[in-house]
């Protein structure tokens, strides 16, 4: 018996060593951990379970001679995050560059399919040369699995990916359906088609770095919902992620304590929107004086940055936060902010996370890059992901709700269950300037002394303003639940969502609907 148990000790320190000493050892000169070590920072202490350590690349008739490395490129298994359990995998490098073959594919399959049975999230890191040219279109197999789970288990269990690494080809497509994406800068890069055949197609000279790095999916491409600087700060936000969701579709969003009191008021609410309607603020201060411990965790900070998306707590309750953002854009919403609201509010949907929304919105964005680049469909996706979440949604007018925005951002016709509008909302068809140019164009018309004609239109936008700029036309309707004072904002939506922690409400039956993709 001693020499069998040797033999598996032999076996076992063979297979943590990956690739080999000098493999690690590079890694560790790029700035890179192995994947072993993102796995022991990623869950508690001690609680990782690896799956699947002993698996060796299958045999293949291709012709091509692979070495065969114990584990065949990836560590699997699962562990836990702050007491609850995730499913991981993690691809090493350094053997054969992380490439995916049959045997690896398979390995990361199992611990979805695993995942999906007990209900738990998914996380993978990414760090992949791609498919395994040895191995074929058997390889190509591998991934096209995958992306199966991915699509099967979207709207199950929660899935994150991390890219650690290269991620190039077919491997984006895995990432690319699951429901975040963390990127490391300046050693993490994605794109369908690398450089080289870029400058071969296009002529374009662009690097890895500027074609697909952190920033630039971050930024530009929005494939990318958080860059960080490091390794180990990818890391604490992919915890931090966790923390914030519950562990698959049938659980509730998941609770914290708080010491932040849930009656605290702020004072500093009233006078935070300017008296000026065309004045900007920043809706990210606003936020944080009503959340908890002012903690607002953002998800794609730096892209469509007109519109705020992210987690955050109330109450101890784990919320989603849509918002405007007046000092960019004037908040309006275009195409970029319209697909990330909807891809965000159709996640806290999926995963029972009730959304609060906070809005000051003057409209679509207006110009021909907008229209012909499709802002029609793509501000549909917005109205259709808002009208088909069931979830708790409760809604804050600040300032500005003019037109077909006012419907689009969780108005009570497409469901909205509480909505609350400050003393200073807006709610009308557009804004004063642009309603006086319409509704008085003949009287105006009829003054020929400019001067005189100016002293009218004042004279025009400051009776529109009294009549139509106000909530209280909508709160006579309502169509606006209450109109607050706005330090009371934070008790108000505590309560209501207190309130509707039993509610249910339910779609027609149907296989699934067409959104407007």
């Amino acid at each position: 018996m001693s020499d069998k148990l040797n033999n598996l000790r032999d076996l076992k320190a063979q297979a943590l060593l990956g690739g080999g000493e000098a493999r690690i050892e590079t890694q560790h000169k790029k700035g890179k951990l192995t994947a072993r070590e993102r796995i022991d920072l990623l869950v508690d202490p001690g609680t990782f379970e690896e799956v699947d350590m002993l698996v060796r690349p299958r045999k293949t008739d291709s012709g091509f001679h692979q070495t065969e490395y114990l584990g065949d490129g990836v560590v699997t298994g699962y562990g836990r995050v702050d007491g609850r359990v995730v499913f991981v995998y993690s691809q090493d490098f350094g053997v054969i560059g992380g490439t995916l073959s049959e045997a690896h594919g398979a390995k990361i399959c199992k611990i979805m399919d695993m995942a999906m049975k007990v209900g738990a999230p998914v996380i993978g890191l990414n760090d992949s040369g791609g498919a395994r040219v040895q191995e074929g279109v058997v390889s190509l197999g591998a991934y096209a699995d995958i992306f199966l789970r991915n699509t099967l288990a979207s709207g199950v269990v929660p899935q994150i990916s991390a890219i650690m690494g290269p991620c190039a080809g077919g491997a984006v497509y895995s990432p690319a359906i699951t429901d975040f994406v963390v990127m490391t800068r300046g050693t993490s890069y994605m794109f369908v088609t690398g450089p080289k055949v870029v400058k071969t197609v296009t002529h374009e000279d662009v690097s890895s770095e500027e074609l697909g790095g952190a920033d630039s999916h971050a930024m530009k491409s929005g494939v990318a919902h958080f860059a960080c600087d490091d390794e180990m700060a990818t890391i604490s936000t992919l915890r931090k992620l966790v923390s914030f969701i519950p562990q698959n579709n049938m659980e509730d969003a998941p609770s914290q304590p708080t010491d932040d009191p849930t009656n605290r008021m702020d004072a500093e609410l009233n006078t935070i929107v300017p008296d000026n309607p065309n004045k900007p603020y920043d809706m990210r201060e606003l936020i944080k004086r009503v959340v908890d411990d002012s903690d607002l965790f953002e998800v794609h900070e730096t892209w469509a940055e007109n519109i705020i998306v992210g987690f955050a707590r109330l109450g101890g309750r784990s919320v989603g936060i849509i918002a405007n953002q007046p000092s960019v854009l004037a908040g309006v919403l275009d195409i970029n902010s319209s697909r990330k609201g909807a891809r965000f509010i159709r996640f806290c949907d999926a995963f029972n996370i009730p959304i609060v929304t906070f809005e000051d919105v003057p409209g679509f964005l207006p110009g021909t890059d907008q229209e012909w680049n499709g802002i029609i469909s793509n501000g549909a996706k917005l109205l259709y992901a808002y009208s088909e979440a069931t979830v708790p949604k409760i809604t804050v007018i600040t300032r500005k709700a003019y037109g077909g925005a006012y419907d689009v951002m969780n108005s009570k016709h497409i469901r909205g269950d509480l909505n609350y509008a400050w003393p200073s909302a807006e709610i009308a068809v557009m804004g004063a300037e642009g309603a006086v140019e319409i509704v008085f164009r003949k009287e105006l018309a009829q003054i020929d002394d400019p001067d005189e004609q100016a002293k009218k239109i004042a004279e025009y936008i400051e009776e529109y303003r009294d009549r139509f700029a106000n909530p209280y036309i909508a709160a006579a309707r309502g169509y606006v639940d209450e109109v607050i004072e706005p330090d009371q904002t934070r008790p108000k939506l505590i309560n209501a969502l207190a309130m509707l922690d039993s509610k249910v409400d339910h779609n027609p039956k149907k296989k699934h609907g067409n959104i407007p993709l």
